[in-house]
C-alpha cells in the first residue's frame, strides 16, 4: 500500500496559550496551501487520517470535502510540541529562537523531547495505518514535521530525527510492502505549494 505523509499547512504563531496550550488554526496563506493538497494528492484514497492537533486537522478539510468522509484522529500523530505554551512557524524562527533554530538546522529536535519514545510512538501509530490498508490502497495522513521526519529518518536509518527540511503542505510518500519493506519513494514534493512558501528569515 501507499502512504502518503502531508506536514500541514502554515499555522498562527501563538505568543503564549493562557494556561494552556498552543494549538494554532491555519493562517490565510495555511488555508490556500491545504487546498493545493486535492489536486496533488487526487481522490483515489482509500482513507485519510489526521493528528488531533487543529493545524493537521484544518490541512486535512479540504481534502476531506473532496472525498467526502471526515479525517480519521489518531493521537499518537501529534506532535513533539504538542503540550506547548507556544507556537513559532519555523520560517520566523532564526529571528524569535536562534538557538531552537540552530537545532533544526543540525538535524536535532528539543533536548527536552525523548526522540526514542517519540519515534517509537509515531512509528506504531503508522504501521497501524498501513496495517489497515493492504493490496494497492492509498491512505493520506496529515500530521508534523516531526512525525514524518523522524519515521522518515527510522526508515532510512539516518541518526538525525530531523533529517529533512519539510516544508508547509509538502509530501512524502512512502511503498509498505507486504514483505515488510517499507520503501521511501519522494520526500517533501512542493511543486503543488511552490509559490505559496514563505522563505525562511534571513535568506532573503
Amino acid at each position: 500500500m501507499q502512504l502518503i505523509l502531508v506536514r500541514h499547512a502554515l499555522p498562527e504563531r501563538v505568543h503564549g496559550a493562557d494556561g494552556g496550550v498552543a494549538d494554532p488554526v491555519l493562517t490565510e496563506l495555511g488555508e490556500r496551501q491545504a487546498s493545493r493538497l486535492v489536486a496533488a494528492v487526487g481522490t483515489d484514497v482509500a482513507a485519510l487520517y489526521s493528528s488531533p492537533m487543529a493545524r493537521a486537522r484544518a490541512t486535512a478539510a479540504p481534502l476531506a470535502a473532496a472525498l467526502g468522509v471526515g479525517p480519521r484522529i489518531v493521537e499518537d500523530l501529534r506532535e513533539y510540541d504538542a503540550d506547548s505554551p507556544q507556537y513559532v512557524p519555523v520560517h520566523e524562527m532564526p529571528v524569535v529562537d536562534p538557538a531552537g533554530w540552530q537545532r533544526i538546522v543540525a538535524g536535532l529536535l528539543p533536548e527536552a523531547v525523548d526522540v526514542p519514545a517519540f519515534t517509537a510512538r509515531v512509528g506504531a501509530a503508522l504501521e497501524g495505518i498501513v496495517t489497515a490498508h493492504q493490496g494497492r490502497e492509498t491512505a493520506v495522513v496529515v500530521a508534523h514535521a516531526g512525525v514524518v521526519n523522524c519515521w522518515l529518518a527510522h526508515l532510512l536509518g539516518i541518526g538525525r530525527p530531523l533529517a529533512f527540511p519539510l516544508d508547509y503542505a509538502g509530501i512524502s510518500r512512502v511503498l509498505a510492502l507486504r514483505d515488510g519493506r517499507r520503501l521511501v519513494r519522494t520526500v517533501n514534493e512542493i511543486a503543488h505549494v511552490a509559490d505559496l512558501l514563505t522563505p525562511t528569515a534571513g535568506t532573503g
